[in-house]
């Protein structure tokens, strides 16, 4: 078998919820859409159903996944409905479900349900995606107030800057909706991963905490602590081939590095078919065997050249860290120009193994 794969580690998982969970005001929905940012939605969602409030995923075929799976906690559909015909599964199945556009709150209360359904009322307060105007808001609140079809409202925005300590733009949108929802009896939604982290003062009754779930840290800002999160996914190959070349001799595609004296070239089997991202450069971190090196040259689709010069005793069958407990996915995602999001949920093609767990000694120091 190629040796990539994907270790994922349902304990760090576990840990890292409930690092989150002290740093909400209240409740927390998981979550796990995207396939749990690329760690697999069912064994995430399965090892987190003792200790979490719900889940949340982008869309019902993600709901269904978890449901079939036998996930009998809440689940949130972050985009709603895409056609009106989804909302007798969503009854069907238990599901809670956004209403962001004034065409799925028309569906809504037209429709002839079994039973009527939590919505979580999704307002514009900035992000400018998807939501209700601020204008908008109260009138759609009301609508949802009469309709026969909803139980229970939850009253939700989105922030686009959290991550950014020192733009104003989370504070503004804060104020914008709780201007807004100024005396609706409703529990609130805000705060995502970076607000949870970097916000302190803002704090709703759910929160949703995503990518700090899985061990990353989406404040890239000094003055954020992070220190006890754990990293879920550890992406890990082998080297399958070394090189010995005299310096002046270039290595891979475009020859983007050339050796400037002796370099010792180790071949690893993982490439960007497997998720690693084509546009690291030479120098961007790994570990062999425990120890930190560098790649070299470009990642080709299958495989990528690794410096191991100064590591005489690496050699093929030696063990290969591209992001894990010793090499950080976020200093990875930072040498490539991208974010941890994209690089966890673009992992594929290799084995996944997921360890096992023991509930009574999962604790947070």
């Amino acid at each position: 078998m190629r040796p990539a794969r994907a270790l994922i580690n349902l304990q760090a998982l576990r840990h890292n919820y409930r690092v989150a969970r002290q740093l909400c005001a209240d409740k927390a929905l998981a979550v796990v859409k995207a396939d749990a940012y690329g760690h697999g939605a069912v064994h995430c969602a399965l090892a987190l159903h003792d200790i979490a409030d719900g889940f949340a995923v982008a869309c019902l075929d993600e709901a269904l996944e978890l449901r079939e799976a036998g996930v009998t906690l809440p689940i949130l559909l972050l985009e709603g409905f895409f056609d009106p015909d989804e909302l007798q599964l969503i009854v069907a199945h238990d599901l809670w479900c956004v209403i962001h556009a004034d065409w799925q709150l028309e569906a809504l209360e037209r429709a002839a349900l079994l039973r009527p359904l939590t919505v979580w009322l999704k307002m514009d307060s900035g992000m400018h995606r998807v939501g209700f105007f601020p204008r908008e808001y109260q009138a759609a609140w009301q609508r949802l107030q009469v309709c026969s079809n909803v139980a229970t409202v939850v009253l939700m925005s989105h922030f686009s800057q959290a991550d950014e300590l020192h733009s104003a733009r989370t504070q503004e949108q804060y104020q914008i909706f709780t201007d807004v929802v100024t005396g609706m009896q409703a529990p609130i939604s805000l705060c995502n991963s970076p607000a949870l982290l970097a916000w302190p003062s803002i704090r709703s009754d759910w929160s949703r905490p995503g990518i700090i779930l899985y061990g990353s840290q989406p404040v890239a800002m000094h003055g954020v602590s992070v220190e006890k999160l754990q990293p879920v996914m550890t992406l890990q190959s082998k080297i399958i081939s070394v090189r010995e070349l005299s310096a002046g001799e270039p290595v891979g595609y475009g020859a983007q590095y050339v050796s400037e004296q002796p370099v010792r070239v180790g071949i690893v089997a993982m490439g960007y078919a497997d998720g690693y991202p084509r546009h690291a450069p030479t120098g961007t971190p790994v570990a062999v065997d425990g120890r930190m090196t560098q790649i070299l040259g470009r990642v080709s689709m299958d495989m990528l050249a690794v410096d191991l010069t100064g590591l005489k005793q690496a050699g093929v069958g030696s063990s290969v860290e591209l992001w894990g407990a010793i090499v950080s996915v976020d200093e990875v995602a930072t040498r490539a120009g991208t974010i941890s999001y994209e690089l966890l949920c673009n992992v594929k093609r290799v084995r996944y193994e997921y360890s096992a767990y023991d509930s009574l000694k999962n604790t947070i120091a």
